[in-house]
């Protein structure tokens, strides 16, 4: 054989194996492909975690639990709450932001969340692009409330009490920086009084300072006041909220006794790391929705002082940002800053 033949053989074989080189790589990549979607069409194939960014025995961690075990039965894994509170939910919102975008790390996204960035700037370990909303699950309405051995039966009789008042009223609230607080703040902007918050450590320790006598309002979560209303202790003044609430319907809202700005809750959703596919983020939020379109979920909910709202993540992207404008106004307007 010539030199000239032997050149050619050996340029001949050397495109064969890279033929059979590159044929190699496509089918494993093909195999890899095929792989993954099967493995997001397959999710969950083990237990989810779901972080809540409070303390256990909460309205956050119980409501996670309920949502967590009906999910479990509709995808056939278990939902495991794990609590991760401390520095404002943040903790556990950028637990979440930095996990694996494979849909096995959960966040149970409260409303500080939409006001984290105007309370702490760059101590923001996070960003929110890296977080996508799913689902909104339910909201907290906040009742405004007052000592019932006082004439004061209206937002308006409040308006007029805090006139008489030198420095105005005091609205106890479950802590700087919460919702509660800062609807307190709205409240004192758009009914034009005089007044202050007062922080205080959890719902149950306003409601106690209220019957004292040592606050003249609060504006927070009902479920610890219904006792001491029912036995006419304390007074409803009405509801922060867009409409009246199912947990306390006689309660007219702050809205209809003239006051249209005042409207604020809390709130609950479901938000997993951006990047996770949409295969996993469809079979998620179908399921959420599911569960907070059930009867029963709805009324366990109902008997921990929230009500189910549930809505896809493209609206609940959309209230986030709502809220995050609405609240970045009255933080500044009312100079509001966290250590």
């Amino acid at each position: 054989m010539t030199l000239h033949h032997r050149a050619l053989n050996t340029l001949a074989s050397t495109r064969l194996q890279r033929r059979t080189v590159l044929v190699t790589m496509a089918a494993g990549l093909a195999s890899g492909t095929g792989l993954l979607a099967h493995a997001q069409a397959d999710w969950p194939t083990r237990p989810v975690k779901l972080i809540s960014p409070y303390a256990a025995g909460g309205a956050s961690d119980l409501s996670a639990r309920v949502l967590g075990e009906y999910l479990a039965k509709v995808l056939g894994q278990q939902f495991v709450v794990e609590n991760k509170p401390g520095a404002g939910t943040r903790l556990g919102t950028e637990f979440v932001a930095r996990a694996p975008a494979d849909g096995y790390t959960v966040l149970y996204v409260a409303a500080p969340y939409a006001t984290a960035e105007a309370l702490y700037g760059k101590g923001l370990s996070y960003q929110r692009e890296q977080l996508r909303p799913i689902a909104m699950a339910m909201h907290a309405p906040l009742f405004l409330i007052v000592n019932a051995q006082t004439e004061i039966k209206s937002v308006r009789d409040l308006v007029a009490f805090s006139k008489t008042r030198p420095g105005g009223i005091n609205i106890g609230t479950p802590g700087a920086g919460s919702q509660p607080h800062l609807a307190g703040e709205l409240l004192l902007r758009e009914a034009g009084m005089e007044g202050i918050n007062v922080h205080m450590k959890g719902d149950s320790v306003a409601y106690s300072e209220l019957l004292g006598g040592r606050l003249d309002a609060t504006l927070t979560a009902i479920s610890s006041a219904l006792p001491h209303i029912a036995a006419g202790k304390l007074r409803v003044l009405g509801v922060a909220s867009e409409k009246r609430s199912a947990l306390y319907p006689a309660a007219p809202t702050i809205r209809e006794q003239g006051f249209p700005g005042v409207v604020a809750s809390g709130w609950y959703g479901f938000m997993v790391p951006s990047a996770t596919p949409k295969e996993v983020v469809a079979k998620l939020q179908a399921a959420i929705l599911r569960a907070l379109d059930d009867s029963t979920i709805k009324q366990k909910l109902l008997d921990m002082g929230l009500e189910a709202s549930g809505a896809p993540g493209a609206k609940f992207a959309t209230y986030i940002d709502d809220q995050t404008r609405k609240w970045t106004n009255v933080i500044r307007d009312a100079n509001i800053k966290i250590d």
